[in-house]
């Protein structure tokens, strides 16, 4: 599409945040703006509703979209309340109101990053989004309402008699264009002792004659978006590159700030062959007896291969911490379940966004929660369902 306008919007804030595959009341951000993210700021600066808007992403969702990370920002985390005074949909489709409504959730932003986002397409769409981002009807944020963007959205350079215009480039591809606007130091007037030597680039990849099919280190981001009202989005392509700096108008004249990685989450490794083990050796406590080697058998041994909550034949083992889960599992940290208590408590602490630290279903607090989330699942699940799959003790 070397053909086409690009035009130039400069995404930066104290907070962003991008929507991720996120799931129940954990919602995660991405590294860098989201397609569905741009178009749905792009439909508030044209004063589209979310109903309205779903007759305008096929001709949005034709733009090629890249991005330039300048500062990858810093990862952090906040907290939201949902659904107080409006209401939450339930799934028996009726309406709950008030504090039986209202869920806490955890929200993870972008703190002080800045990216440079290229949208390339039809001269008249883009000169017409340009208007519309110079003087929006409604507010524009940054991912969520929560975050305003603390400078000008739209890119511009100043012509011969000092006015300004929008930066818009015709007849060059999507990474060449993300090479003439200049990089931007965060404070005016610093000069670093040394100059970052790259800019990571997230690309939309299409196939061209020349490239009918994708690289193998192409990403799948489901975040091109159908439709806002309710929420559905189709997949695509992207790929990463990086900037040489200086290189063709590139400018990188002072601080930069590195990509900051999340954080590690310890998880179970539920396919390393020594958690399943089933060897017998030497009992660490007591060298007189024998018990499995792996740390999922042994648990189920000393459960007496019944489930701690309901007594029925237990088939799995639930973590009620993971602070050493990875392999440094003690027999504390587990709890023998059948597989109908085990979705119970699942569901249980997805929907409370616990962390770390999860259910003991031995504790006489949860006993009412859980056996409340049993009745549940049983109800939902078809007859033909609980013949097929559940056991005959968990068919209520």
């Amino acid at each position: 599409m070397t053909d086409a306008n690009t035009i130039f919007l400069r995404l930066e804030g104290p907070l962003q945040a991008w929507g991720d595959t996120s799931k129940f009341v954990i919602r995660r951000t991405m590294d860098a703006p989201t397609k569905s993210g741009v178009l749905g700021l792009l439909c508030c600066a044209m004063g589209l509703s979310r109903e309205k808007a779903r007759e305008r992403l096929p001709e949005l969702n034709g733009l090629a979209m890249g991005v330039r990370i300048d500062r990858h920002g810093t990862r952090w985390w906040d907290y939201q309340t949902v659904g107080a005074g409006i209401g939450m949909t339930t799934a028996g489709n009726e309406v709950k109101t008030g504090a039986q409504g209202t869920l806490i959730t955890r929200r993870e932003y972008l703190a002080d990053a800045s990216f440079l986002v290229a949208l390339q397409g039809d001269a008249k769409l883009i000169h017409d989004l340009a208007a519309a981002i110079a003087s929006p009807k409604w507010p524009v944020f940054l991912g969520r309402k929560s975050c305003p963007p603390s400078v000008p959205i739209l890119v511009t350079r100043k012509r011969e008699d000092g006015t300004c215009e929008p930066h818009i480039e015709t007849g060059r591809s999507l990474l060449d264009a993300l090479k003439c606007v200049p990089w931007q130091p965060r404070l005016p007037n610093f000069e670093p002792d040394k100059k970052p030597d790259k800019l990571a680039c997230i690309l939309e990849w299409r196939a061209t004659d020349t490239e009918p099919e994708a690289p193998n280190d192409a990403e799948v981001w489901y975040d091109a978006p159908v439709a806002f009202d309710p929420p559905v989005h189709h997949p695509r392509l992207v790929t990463r590159t990086e900037l040489t700096s200086g290189a063709n108008g590139v400018s990188t004249d002072g601080a930069t700030q590195e990509r900051v990685p999340r954080p590690p989450r310890p998880h179970a490794n539920y396919n390393n062959a020594e958690w399943k083990s089933e060897t017998l050796i030497a009992d660490p406590a007591d060298p007189s007896r024998k018990v499995p080697k792996g740390m999922r058998p042994r648990r189920l041994q000393r459960d007496h291969g019944l489930c701690v909550f309901c007594k029925a034949p237990a088939n799995t083992v639930q973590h009620i911490t993971y602070r050493r889960a990875g392999g440094d599992e003690t027999l504390e940290d587990l709890r023998s379940l059948c597989r109908l208590c085990h979705d119970a408590v699942t569901m249980l602490e997805y929907g409370l966004g616990m962390g770390l630290d999860r259910i003991n279903p031995e504790e006489p607090r949860w006993r009412k929660p859980i056996i409340q989330k049993r009745a549940e699942i049983v109800e939902f699940r078809s007859l033909e369902t609980r013949r097929r799959r559940l056991a005959a003790e968990e068919v209520e």
